[in-house]
């Protein structure tokens, strides 16, 4: 069964792994729990095909920090459930107002998050946005201190300060709307938010927002891809599809958006995805745990 490899920078991690980086406490000590390879003859380098088959070497990473993640190119009858899943705590959309009726005087914010972080999702997204989603930073806030989870501050950033607030509310990653913002807005987002110790998620929608991001920040390490259309509201993943095609192989593509079947994960999986954010095909669902299992093709197992 063929594998991929795929290299994620530290920052990277923060967003899309189930390990948090480290807060502004520059003194605390870290714990190591794992194996120390140091001097050891073997993981010294490798010689493997990447996503689109491209041969990659330890060499092409030289000065990063690297991690080789192993997975699958495709999905047989057991599709791997070790695909990065982001799953989303939102209240409310534009297009469909309270995403459940109960949440018009209980969102139970916590309670969405630890079912998340208990049936295996790799790292949150939070709406913080409060005129469209109903959003708000201390549900971020409070989240983060209760799980060891990475999470995007999922909201419209347009303003220096809005960094800020999300870095002191505990985010590991805000999102950047490339059809929202101007070029140099972009680069100095961008900026701001390395600065910050933040990871930045690239949302596109069409292939020239795509082109902008890489031609101004070729140091963007994810690149999102909304398969919402933002005037009729309507989701297709053949945007995912089309743009998947276009962007290099050292980037992490997380498709976003209309993400409800086992069918939509098989075929992004196909597509060359590497992580898929998800929303409200799990919060509007029966079973949080049932949802998880059904996109990643184990549900069997949780019904036994």
């Amino acid at each position: 069964m063929a594998v991929f490899f795929r290299f994620l920078t530290l920052l990277a991690l923060a967003t899309l792994l189930a390990t948090p980086l480290a807060g502004c406490d520059r003194t605390a000590t870290p714990s190591f729990k794992a194996i120390d390879i140091t001097g050891a003859e073997y993981a010294q380098g490798f010689d493997l095909p990447d996503a689109r088959g491209q041969r990659r070497t330890l060499a092409d990473f030289k000065g990063k920090v690297t991690l080789v993640f192993f997975g699958f190119t495709h999905c047989p009858d057991v599709c791997p459930s070790t695909l990065l899943e982001i799953a989303e705590v939102k209240k409310a959309s534009p297009s469909l107002g309270l995403l459940r009726p109960e949440f018009s005087h209980n969102f139970d914010y916590l309670r969405i998050a630890r079912d998340y972080h208990a049936y295996g999702a790799s790292a949150l997204s939070v709406l913080t946005d409060k005129d469209f989603f109903q959003g708000d930073l201390k549900y971020l806030a409070e989240i983060k201190k209760a799980l060891p989870m990475p999470a995007l501050d999922k909201e419209f950033m347009v303003g220096d300060i809005q960094f800020y607030e999300a870095r002191a509310h505990g985010a590991d990653a805000v999102l950047l709307i490339v059809a929202a913002l101007e070029n140099r807005q972009l680069i100095d987002f961008h900026a701001l938010a390395t600065e910050l110790k933040m990871d930045v998620l690239f949302e596109t929608h069409h292939e020239r927002e795509l082109d902008r991001v890489l031609e101004r920040i070729p140091t963007a390490r994810m690149i999102g891809i909304n398969n919402r259309d933002l005037k009729t509201f309507t989701t297709d993943l053949g945007v995912t599809f089309r743009l998947a095609k276009r962007i290099p192989s050292d980037k992490i593509i997380i498709s976003e958006s209309g993400i409800h079947t086992r069918d939509h994960v098989v075929k992004l999986v196909e597509a060359g995805v590497h992580a898929m954010l998800v929303g409200e095909s799990l919060i509007k669902s029966e079973s949080i745990e049932k949802k998880i299992a059904d996109l990643r093709g184990t549900t069997e197992s949780v019904n036994n």
